[in-house]
Parts: C-alpha cells; structure tokens; sequence
C-alpha cells in the first residue's frame, strides 16, 4: 500500500484503536503503523494518525478522511473484499456519509441494522412502516427504510432498501438491496462485486 485512500476511528480496546483503512477494519496500538498510516494516540472519542507527515484528529465513527491519496467522488464500479476470521466479507463503508461496518450476507433481504446503529448514523425511522421478518431467532417486527447513499470503497449505490431491527447487532448486513446491484464473483476467500 504506497498512500491510504481513506481511514476513520470505529472503536477503541485500551490502548488500541480499531481504524478501517481503505476499507479494511485494523487494529493498532499507539505507535504502531499499517502502511502508510501511524497511529500517534488514541482515546475513547477520537484518534490523531499520521500520514506522510500529516497529522489528523478522526472522530469516533466520522466519514473515512481521505488521507495521503486523491479524494474519490464514489464513481468507483468494482469491490474486492477478502474472507476475515471465520470466512466472513468484513468491511468498513458509509451509509449516508456515516462510517459503518458491514458484513456481507447473501441471505438477507435488504441491508439490515439494529436500531443502536441507525440511530448513531441519524437514519429517520421510527414513522415507516414495520413489517415481520423470519430470523434465525424467530419472526422479528422490523422498520422499513430507505438509504440515499451506500458506499464500500470508492463504489456508491444509491436509494437503497434497508430494515432496521430491534435488537442489537454486531455488524450492518450488505443484504441482497445493495448485492442485487453488482455481479458477484467468488474465488477462494476472495469477493469481487462488480457494478451492473
């Protein structure tokens, strides 16, 4: 990696934050670089990295700051994601300009998030309607949603269908509203979304 494109702060563990660089989540200690990228401190509502002598205050759960690279406008057509622990497409993205970590699940629907996560992101919700899903934990009541912007590296979606759940989630599912618009490719532990 000569120069990040992107990095926002997602969480911190101690000493540790948990950046999401060019759309993949790492952790790093205080000190500690990836690429390009050095972590000078951290604490529980911002970090302060470096690039190439550049210094940068991000915010907990900011939009990714482009960093050291050109500043993409999001007309990118192709997302290459590689399988994390378990096998797993994990990635950082934003959904109407708030950073977010998704994971890729071809059984969902729609994108789906907890209701902690549409909150943070400023997502209006609470007046749509609702409607019952299957779940692996019985039928849930949930809201439907509609997203302006999804965007996973450089590739941007727009008017994207979404549903947000009562209950707490790890990670927003990338669900079939967003994959339906790509042609999806899988080789190994390698995922190539190609844009329609």
């Amino acid at each position: 990696m000569a120069c990040a494109q992107s990095v926002s702060y997602s969480g911190s563990m101690g000493d540790r934050a948990l950046l999401v660089i060019d759309g993949t989540p790492r952790t790093l200690a205080a000190g500690a670089a990836h690429g390009a990228v050095r972590l000078v401190s951290v604490n529980s509502n911002a970090v302060v990295v470096e690039v190439k002598g550049q210094r940068q205050t991000l915010p907990l759960g900011g939009s990714p700051v482009s960093l050291g690279g050109a500043n993409s406008a999001g007309g990118g057509t192709q997302i290459v994601l590689t399988a994390g622990l378990g096998g797993h497409f994990v990635t950082g993205g934003s959904i109407n300009g708030r950073a977010v970590e998704f994971v890729v699940d071809t059984g969902a629907t729609t994108i789906s998030m907890g209701e902690a996560d549409a909150d943070r992101i400023g997502l209006k919700y609470k007046n749509n309607p609702r409607y019952i899903v299957g779940t692996a934990n019985g039928n849930v009541p949930v809201y439907k949603a509609s997203l302006d912007v999804v965007r996973v590296g450089d590739v941007q979606v727009y008017n994207v269908e979404a549903a947000v759940l009562p209950q707490p989630m790890p990670y927003i599912l990338l669900g079939n509203s967003f994959l339906t618009r790509f042609q999806m490719k899988r080789e190994n532990d390698r995922l190539t979304l190609d844009k329609r």
